[in-house]
């Protein structure tokens, strides 16, 4: 049998796992990707400790994703912790944890590592004369910014995401029109800086977009009743789909925004908030469309796996 790696990304919202075999040269082919929402951020930002609740999720699906990766003679690990665990002052009790079940221990990931890798597995397969590039990775915590060609020039890192930005600001069903109007400004003036700081951004050619909630808005948009991976990955969402999107969510009250066809129950409650991110990055630095990738971090480090050392 080829050997066989695998990827687990601990999010604050998500835990992800890809497992991978070697095809060719430099790429690889998918033999099983795994998503559960374990929400392991939720209130972090307010207490800065990872919950007892949280905690017994993940663990939960971590134990999932072993039995997965045993079933399929995986051989190799890497797992990733991002922006829960950077803020969690209790982090080495769910590292410990996820080591004792994984047989890896979860590597804290920077922003820039995390913007590195998301670069890396979100290029993998484009023609190289569409960029530069802009990927943004929105998550739960924290989103990137990851400006290149070839291979990332600049990254940044804020500390906006959909869970982070719900628990703070996004207190209604529906939210309130100043709730918006407050996380909106919110967001715009973290775009100004990420502006400042990563003047590639001005140069970019093509916009990628990451993660769950550019998926999701991807996913309702073309009105997928499931999820079909072929039909989101690579999928051209324009400005004024992504508006329509929005306005759509914001003003339905959860119990009515789950009949949406492309909306997982389990990210109804937070998807605003991520909406408030992905309209801002097309309102702030002028984009028509966003180029939807379902190939993110988790290929970056199953890229990396397979690399010659």
């Amino acid at each position: 049998m080829t050997a066989r790696v695998a990827a687990i990304d601990c999010g604050t919202n998500s835990i992800r796992l890809l497992v991978g075999e070697p095809d060719g040269p430099g790429g690889f082919t998918t033999v099983e990707r795994l998503m559960r929402i374990t929400r392991l951020g939720a209130g972090v930002d307010a207490t800065g400790r990872l919950a007892p609740e949280a905690l017994g999720r993940t663990t939960a699906v971590l134990r999932e994703y072993r039995a997965v990766m045993d079933g399929l003679g995986v051989e190799r690990v890497r797992i990733t912790a991002t922006s829960a665990a950077r803020d969690a002052a209790n982090r080495d009790e769910f590292f410990d944890a996820a080591e004792a079940i994984v047989g890896a221990r979860p590597e804290l990931l920077s922003g820039d590592q995390e913007g590195r890798l998301t670069f890396a597995g979100a290029t993998a397969e484009l023609d190289r004369r569409d960029g530069p590039f802009l990927v943004v990775d929105i998550g739960g915590g924290s989103t990137e910014f990851v400006t290149g060609t070839t291979d990332a020039d600049g990254v940044v890192s804020v500390d906006i995401g959909c869970v982070r930005l719900t628990e703070k600001q996004l207190h209604h069903d529906p939210p309130r029109p100043e709730e918006l109007s407050i996380t909106l400004s919110m967001v715009e003036a973290y775009l100004e800086d990420v502006r400042r700081e990563l003047p590639g951004v001005a140069d970019a050619r093509t916009f990628i977009g990451t993660a769950g909630t550019v998926t999701t808005v991807a996913a309702v948009e073309i009105g997928l009743a499931e999820y079909d991976r072929d039909r989101i990955h690579h999928f051209r969402l324009t400005h004024a789909a992504a508006e329509d999107v929005f306005r759509t969510l914001a003003t339905e009250k959860r119990a009515d925004r789950i009949a949406n066809p492309g909306l997982e129950e389990a990210r109804a409650d937070v998807i605003v908030g991520g909406c408030c991110i992905l309209v801002s990055v097309f309102r702030t630095f002028g984009f028509d469309e966003c180029l939807v990738s379902e190939a993110d971090i988790l290929d970056g480090l199953v890229l990396s796996l397979l690399s010659p050392r």
